[in-house]
């Protein structure tokens, strides 16, 4: 009997692309066939994402495009998987009812019966002229551990440690609450066994990602859950501080990268733990979203400017080299002139070493999509780009300095590398001799820049 090849479509962030690792792990476990060629699968599983009104518009076009290239000769299954099945649940299967099945968050280590029911006996493809079939549980509550089948997706050399799942914050912008649940721990046990593997394989950079790392451990503690602004203390129980301690006691010469840190939960505790962890690399990703303690009050945020403007300055104090990334939002309902010229001179004075600006986008679901004030789509696109102008000039002014400078880059590509202040897929890239050997660290001197790029000998 053949075996049954399936054919998978992973859009969206870094925690989607692991839930498409895990469910491929489990297919290739129970001897299904991944096939790269849509036409030739037996079914099609597209992982979605939904988080903003253009991420939800590509899932729709992911799934019409499978199944327009369904092959007409056998009757190929089409499986919706992932954040727009979750948020759309009961809906989905009266909208789209080309659709075979769809799965949420919880079904994504149930995939092999749920393709076997979907495909039914392999003598006869069974028919599903009823409907699709909704597997969709109303509030996730999956986690993966460290022995949880996956197939890695990213580079040999790095790879994405899923290390909570959920988020317990109401920024009115953000509908990922109701979609992926509440926040969720993995114990620091279980996280160190997984990254202490993927060292022996070869990886060179573990990125710690999910909705709220600096959240983690939080939600186990005991008696009042932590509220904003709240400090850490391990004797509570474990911690980003306690992991991270952990893991850079792992052998081999690798990275460890913090990724999605709320600004809420920072701690002192965490900077210190990050300064003396030399395998913790010199960058954090902190989305602050904007500076104004108007827009951060509609936001939702849990932060004002001074806490901000406060914490920036302990991080830069307390760890030496540290490259901050962020995120601004433009354009939130309510946001003047005023609020925006105060984000403006915040980026101009304090010169972060990445940063991404986005336009507000006005979300069904999110209380900030109901709220009064909601700014035309000309002063967002106007706003957006003079910040942009702004980042410009500011990474164009630090790259010149780099002239000269010897650093140590992570080989990402025949002939591309990254600095430990760059993460995959997200900052720039220095560009490198071509015969450099892929997944390796190597020296090279930075001899020319780019706007956002270095160019190294």
């Amino acid at each position: 009997m053949p075996k049954i090849k399936v054919g998978l479509v992973s859009l969206g962030c870094a925690k989607n692309l692991i839930d498409s690792e895990i469910m491929i792990g489990h297919l290739d476990k129970a001897g299904m066939t991944m096939t790269s060629n849509a036409r030739e699968a037996d079914v099609v599983i597209v992982n979605t994402c939904s988080f903003i009104d253009a991420s939800k518009k590509e899932s729709l076009q992911a799934i019409f495009d499978m199944r327009s290239a369904a092959p007409k000769q056998k009757r190929q299954k089409l499986i919706v998987a992932g954040c727009l099945s979750q948020r759309y649940q009961g809906e989905l299967p009266k909208l789209l009812p080309e659709v075979d099945a769809f799965i949420g968050l919880d079904q994504i280590a149930e995939i092999v019966p749920i393709i076997e029911k979907v495909i039914g006996p392999r003598v006869r493809l069974l028919s599903l002229d009823s409907g699709p079939q909704d597997f969709v549980t109303e509030r996730p509550s999956y986690i993966p551990d460290y022995d949880t089948p996956r197939f890695r997706l990213t580079p040999k050399h790095a790879a994405y440690i899923k290390i909570a799942e959920g988020c317990n914050h109401h920024c009115s912008f953000c509908i990922i609450p109701k979609i992926r649940g509440r926040h969720r721990s993995r114990s620091i046990d279980s996280i160190v066994k997984e990254a202490r593997h993927l060292v022996a394989e070869g990886v060179k950079e573990i990125n710690l990602i999910s909705q709220d790392t600096t959240y983690f451990g939080m939600d186990k503690w005991e008696g009042e859950r932590p509220n904003k602004r709240s400090p850490v203390d391990s004797s509570r129980g474990e911690s980003l501080a306690m992991l991270i301690r952990e893991l850079n006691k792992i052998k081999g010469d690798f990275w460890i990268r913090l990724l999605y840190t709320h600004p809420a939960h920072w701690s002192d505790e965490l900077i210190q733990a990050i300064a003396e962890s030399p395998k913790v690399a010199r960058y954090v990703d902190i989305p602050l979203q904007h500076i104004s303690d108007k827009m951060l009050a509609a936001m939702k945020r849990e932060t004002d400017g001074k806490y901000i403007r406060d914490l920036i300055q302990r991080i830069r104090k307390g760890i030496p080299g540290i490259a901050v990334r962020t995120t601004f939002i433009v354009g939130f309902p309510g946001e003047s002139d005023a609020d925006f010229e105060e984000l403006m001179e915040f980026i101009e004075e304090t010169r972060f070493e990445r940063v991404g600006v986005f336009k507000y986008s006005r979300e069904e679901g999110t209380s900030s999509a109901k709220q009064d004030g909601q700014i035309h789509h000309r002063t967002k696109d106007a706003r957006w780009k003079r910040a942009m102008e702004l980042l410009q000039r500011i990474s164009v002014t630090r790259n010149q300095t780099k002239v000269g400078q010897r650093i140590r880059v992570l080989v990402e590509a025949p002939g591309v590398g990254r600095t430990e202040a760059d993460a995959m897929e997200i900052d720039g890239t220095v560009l490198i001799p071509p015969h450099l050997p892929l997944g390796d660290f190597c020296e090279v001197t930075v001899n020319g820049f780019q706007e956002y790029d270095l160019i190294a000998s």
